[in-house]
């Protein structure tokens, strides 16, 4: 389990300064991990490839709605 997901128990903080810097040290972890995720987010290829997906049916879906005709009409003669 990951550490930043373990519940603190505070059991004596003999000051306010002692308890207000615990809660400062604990956020500022969450704030790195939270920022570590985030570089790992970006970094991920996750969203390079749902990105070439979405272009890919953008591009299958405009050639369904506008299809190229291989075949022009013979002109007859009335």
């Amino acid at each position: 389990m990951n550490n930043q997901y373990i519940r603190r128990e505070v059991f004596c903080c003999g000051t306010c300064h002692e308890l207000k810097s615990f809660w400062e040290k604990e956020i500022s972890k969450q704030t790195f991990y939270r920022e570590l995720e985030e570089d790992r987010q970006e970094r991920s290829a996750l969203k390079k490839l749902r990105e070439e997906w979405r272009q890919r049916l953008e591009r299958r879906l405009r050639m369904l709605d506008n299809p190229v005709e291989k075949e022009k009409p013979a002109h007859t003669a009335d």
